[in-house]
């Protein structure tokens, strides 16, 4: 059945306890939010660096939110529940129903539990391992792997300064050519859909339940950013800038169980076409793809692996 905002609020405490749950995922040993009246202390902000900006108060019977350094739009508990998840609409509150165990009447599939207040400490959540692939050193005719990496450890290092000089001279080659050499040349690759002894197809160790999608020259990079972490079916695990700086490098699970790596590409590259007009880069097919590492300061990473 449909479920309404009105009735989630209405068995969260005007919300608080969204903010509450999204809360724990990063401080599960924290009292997360202290309610005094209609309004919380300030509390830590997991999208400001955990500064203790966020600012929660209850107004017209809604849980709001601001951010005293303005780090993310004021909104409330669900606009705060999407920056996490991702996702909106009836999909976020179906979530939030399965992960709250909120019930709705008899045909609710969710189990029936007592919501406890923001301030009480609940059982500790696992932080899911983060998945693992191979890493290789530049020029990419070299294949074989250095050592094996995880989602996490990419994440570090085109987020930092590594990659900065590489990543600049490339954008400033003119030429189709040259740059394409250059980058075989000067970047380190991965191979985000697993590990391997030698980057081949045939000698995959171990697939790490990872898809790739790519976007070349694309001309409003911000706009389709913000549409893939906010799209309706997949989660997004990694999203940063190509090395060329006119892409993005899309990182999605999959689930083996139910379909093949191959299965899943065609799958996926025919709901880009039609939910975004946009064809993706073929290579993707490939488990043994190489994507090349950048410099992209703004890297976004499924925050339940920080």
């Amino acid at each position: 059945m449909e479920i309404s905002r009105e009735a989630i609020l209405d068995k969260t405490h005007y919300g608080l306890n969204i903010y509450a749950h999204v809360l724990r995922y990063y401080y599960p040993d924290d009292t997360v939010l202290n309610l005094s009246g209609r309004n919380c202390l300030p509390a830590k902000n997991p999208f400001n660096a955990n500064k203790s900006t966020l600012m929660v108060s209850i107004v017209n019977g809604v849980a709001t939110h601001t951010d005293t350094e303005e780090a993310i739009a004021q909104g409330n508990a669900f606009d705060f529940a999407t920056l996490y998840y991702g996702i909106e609409g009836q999909a976020l509150l179906t979530k939030l129903c399965e992960e709250m165990h909120l019930v709705f009447g008899k045909e609710n599939p969710y189990i029936n539990k007592q919501v406890t207040q923001p301030s009480v400490a609940t059982p500790e959540i696992e932080k899911p391992s983060s998945p693992s692939f191979s890493y290789f050193s530049k020029p990419v005719s070299n294949i074989t792997p250095s050592r094996q990496v995880s989602l996490v450890e990419v994440y570090m290092l085109i987020k930092s300064n590594a990659f900065v000089s590489r990543t600049s001279t490339l954008r400033n080659i003119s030429d189709v050519k040259d740059a394409r050499k250059y980058k075989a040349q000067n970047f380190d690759y991965v191979t985000f859909s697993g590990t391997f002894s030698k980057r081949n197809d045939a000698n995959l160790i171990e697939h790490s339940g990872l898809l790739t999608i790519d976007f070349d020259h694309i001309p409003d990079i911000p706009t389709l950013r913000a549409a893939l972490l906010n799209d309706s079916y997949f989660v997004t695990e990694l999203l940063f800038v190509s090395p060329s700086g006119d892409g993005l490098k899309w990182v999605v699970p999959i689930d083996l169980a139910k379909a093949k790596h191959n299965d899943y590409f065609k799958a996926v590259a025919n709901y880009v076409s039609h939910a975004y007009k946009l064809e993706v880069d073929q290579s993707g097919k490939d488990i043994s793809r190489a994507c090349f590492l950048p410099h992209d300061s703004e890297i976004f990473i499924n925050p339940k692996y920080l």
